[in-house]
C-alpha cells in the first residue's frame, strides 16, 4: 500500500490546481479518498473535533446493508432453483448464493457504471469532489428492483434517479428526494408490467422460469387470499416466518424483514439512522392497520399488522429509505410526524389502491416532498412556545 500511496502522491500535482489535468481532479480525488483518509486536516482552532464524516456515515449504511444483500443473493437463487424443480432439501447455501449473485452482479455493475458516470459528469462541470453518497445509492437501487429487470432499464432508472432525484437540486446533501427511490418510481410508471412485481419465478411445464405470471404475497392479499392460505411460488403453504426470513418472491433485497431488523440495529447503534423515524413508521402502520381491521369492508382491510410488516418493502423502506438524513425530516418532532405518516400512507395505498398493492415506495417519496414543510412548522411552533415563555407575545 505504501507503493500505491507514493504513486498517487507523485501524480497529484498533475490533477491539482495549475496542473495540465486539473479539470479531472474530482476523479483523482475520488480514487484517493476511497483508498485512503483525506490528506487535508485542520491545523488550527477553533473547530469541532468529530470522528464522523460523510465517508464514515456512508460506510455504516453499507455495513448495515450487508445482511439484506446476502439474503438477497440467497433468496434470488433459492427462488430460481425452486422454480426449476429443485427440491427444498436439495438447495445448498453456496449454490443458491452463487445463482443469486449471478443476477445481482450485472445489475450492480450497470448501476455503478451508469450512475457513476452521471456523478462524475456533474462533478467535473461543477468543479467539486465526487461525494460518497452514491456509494449507498448504488447498493440500494439494485436491491429494490426485480431480479429479471432488463439491464437497459437499470441504466435508465439510475440515471434518472441520480440526475432528477439529486443532481438538479445541487448534489449530495441538497436532494429533496431519495435518488434510489426516484429511479425506482420512474421505472414503475414507465414500465409497469416489468416492474410491478408480479413477474416472479413460478415453475411451469415447458416454459422458461421467469415467463409465467404469478402473485406475490401482497398481490395474493389483494385478491382475497387469507394469511393462512398464502402460498409460495411452487404452491406450497407460506408461513409468516418464511416471509419474515425472506423466502418469498419479490424485489431482490426487500423480502427479508429479519435482515432489515439487523440492519436497523447497526444504524441505530452507530447513530447514523434515526430510530424515531423507524419506530414512527411502525406505529403509523400499526395504528392504521388496526383501524382498517375494525372497518373490515374488504379482505385486504382484514390483513393484520404483523403481515403488513413482513410482506412487500415495508421493513426495508422504514430502515434504509425513510431514514435518509437528507430527504427525511431533520427535527426530532418532525421525524415522529414524518415516519408516522409514511406508515399510515403505506397501509392506505395497499388497502385502497385497486392497481398497486404496495405503498411504501410512494409513501416515502410523498413524505420526502413534505419533510421541509413539517420541519418548518415544528420550528415555528418551538419559536412561539419560547416567545410565550419569555413573555414576548
Amino acid at each position: 500500500m505504501k507503493f500505491l500511496r507514493k504513486k498517487l502522491d507523485q501524480v497529484a500535482p498533475i490533477f491539482e490546481k495549475g496542473g495540465r489535468l486539473q479539470k479531472w481532479y474530482p476523479l483523482y480525488e475520488m480514487a484517493d479518498s476511497f483508498l485512503y483518509t483525506p490528506g487535508a486536516r485542520t491545523s488550527s482552532g477553533p473547530h469541532i473535533r468529530d470522528g464522523v464524516d460523510m465517508k464514515r456515515m456512508m460506510m455504516a449504511v453499507v455495513i448495515a446493508l450487508i445482511p439484506a444483500t446476502l439474503m438477497a443473493w440467497y433468496n434470488t437463487g433459492y427462488q430460481e432453483m425452486l422454480a426449476t424443480g429443485t427440491a427444498v432439501a436439495d438447495i445448498g447455501l453456496m449454490a443458491a448464493l452463487l445463482k443469486g449473485l449471478g443476477h445481482f452482479l450485472p445489475i450492480y455493475i450497470v448501476t455503478l457504471a451508469a450512475g457513476g458516470l452521471i456523478e462524475a459528469i456533474f462533478s467535473l462541470v461543477r468543479k467539486h469532489e465526487i461525494n460518497e453518497g452514491f456509494l449507498v445509492t448504488s447498493l440500494l437501487f439494485p436491491l429494490i428492483v426485480p431480479p429479471e429487470i432488463p439491464l437497459w432499464q437499470v441504466a435508465i432508472g439510475i440515471i434518472f434517479g441520480v440526475m432528477i432525484g439529486k443532481e438538479i437540486f445541487g448534489g449530495t446533501g441538497m436532494n429533496v428526494l431519495n435518488p434510489a427511490l426516484t429511479g425506482r418510481i420512474f421505472l414503475f410508471f414507465a414500465y409497469p408490467l416489468q416492474i410491478s412485481g408480479d413477474q416472479v419465478w413460478i415453475a411451469g411445464a415447458d416454459q422458461w422460469v421467469d415467463g409465467i405470471s404469478g402473485a406475490t404475497p401482497l398481490a395474493q392479499f389483494y385478491n382475497g387470499v387469507a394469511p393462512e392460505a398464502l402460498t409460495t411460488a411452487t404452491g406450497a403453504p407460506l408461513s409468516w416466518w418464511d416471509a419474515f426470513v425472506g423466502l418469498v418472491p419479490g424485489s431482490i433485497g426487500e423480502t427479508s424483514a429479519l435482515a432489515c431488523v439487523i440492519g436497523a440495529a447497526i444504524l441505530v447503534f452507530s447513530k447514523v439512522g434515526s430510530w424515531r423515524v423507524m419506530l414512527a413508521c411502525f406505529l403509523g402502520m400499526f395504528v392504521t392497520t388496526g383501524l382498517f381491521n375494525l372497518i373490515g369492508s374488504n379482505d385486504y382491510m382484514a390483513v393484520p399488522w404483523h403481515w403488513h410488516f413482513v410482506v412487500g418493502g415495508f421493513a426495508f423502506g422504514a430502515v434504509f429509505m425513510a431514514t435518509d438524513p437528507v430527504s427525511a425530516a431533520a427535527t426530532d418532532t418532525g421525524r415522529w410526524i414524518y415516519g408516522f405518516l409514511i406508515g399510515m400512507l403505506t397501509v392506505m395505498v395497499r388497502v385502497v389502491n385497486p392497481a398497486y398493492p404496495e405503498g411504501m415506495m410512494l409513501a416515502i417519496i410523498f413524505m420526502n416532498v413534505f419533510a421541509p414543510t413539517i420541519d418548518y412548522y415544528v420550528v415555528k411552533a418551538n419559536i412561539k412556545r419560547r416567545e410565550k415563555r419569555l413573555g414576548l407575545q
